[in-house]
């Protein structure tokens, strides 16, 4: 597999424990070998090579991260007269953002990290704009660029809805409820997990006394809960829900616990396999 294929440690040990081999690069994966592509997506490049290596690909990207390439290729325009410099909203050296930026030449977009950056660019032809973001980042913050964006380059074109994935919507909602009322809100998440990170940041702006982000159960420093009375858990999209509950358990084992569940939103949204695992041509 190159590159984890989720951004969470417990995902990623399960599929080594069952054999899964990890690499960085195409060049550590043997002759003919087999090799999955992560869920946050490749430049062109790598399944070219991957091809010219004779190597069997199976491509993992999420889809709502393939529709973000999709996007930005519309935008493109094949580099004919009707492109349009690409901004993407993003944080630099992501692998989303790496992947996306590598759908179309270098130049042809530009990465927005925060505020700042929206504010002080200064594009080439302001008419002849598009964007597009990454899928794991804050609503608000990404809204707040968008907003700016918008109003130095009113003929920049984007997407109806900015392109942030549902589940990491979902959760920054559920989050933004039940913060105010949390002394403690733990995101149960991997630190290089974006969106896991941003759980954890929005809990803090919605009025969390304190919010930490935490690995696993086993990476729970028990000392922060003194004097805790209510406590939140929330935990990254790509954190097993078995990492949830595992939690819980211990938690009732050492405390008497009322258990309320927040539902903001009911998640039942369902991909099609990948091409070759449908029965499709690679």
């Amino acid at each position: 597999m190159r590159h984890e294929i989720v951004h969470n440690r417990t995902v990623v040990e399960g599929l080594e424990a069952k054999g899964a081999i990890f690499v960085e690069e195409l060049d550590e994966v043997p002759p003919d070998g087999h090799v999955v592509f992560s869920a946050h997506g490749v430049p062109k490049s790598v399944p070219a090579e991957a091809q010219r290596r004779n190597l069997l690909y199976l491509d993992a990207t999420c889809p709502l991260v393939s529709k973000v390439h999709r996007e930005a290729e519309r935008h493109f325009a094949g580099g004919g007269p009707e492109q349009l410099h690409i901004l993407m909203i993003g944080h630099a050296g992501h692998p989303e953002v790496v992947g996306t930026m590598g759908q179309l030449p270098p130049g042809a977009v530009t990465l927005i990290n925060d505020a700042e950056e929206a504010r002080t660019i200064q594009p080439k032809d302001p008419a002849k704009l598009a964007f597009i973001t990454q899928t794991t980042l804050s609503v608000d913050d990404t809204a707040e660029i968008v907003d700016i964006l918008r109003t130095r380059f009113p003929l920049i074109e984007g997407p109806k809805r900015e392109d942030i994935c549902y589940a990491t919507t979902n959760r920054q909602e559920a989050v933004k409820a039940i913060a105010p009322e949390s002394d403690l809100v733990i995101v149960i998440g991997s630190p290089n997990s974006s969106n896991s990170q941003r759980l954890r940041e929005v809990a803090e702006r919605s009025g969390a006394r304190r919010a930490l982000l935490v690995p696993k159960l086993e990476n729970l420093d028990w000392s922060v809960l003194e004097g805790v009375e209510t406590l939140g858990i929330s935990a990254g999209a790509s954190a097993p829900e078995s990492l949830v509950q595992e939690m819980v358990t211990a938690l009732a084992a050492k405390y008497t616990l009322k258990i309320e569940e927040r539902i903001m939103k009911e998640e039942n949204i369902n991909f099609r396999l990948p091409g070759p695992l449908a029965g499709e041509d690679n």
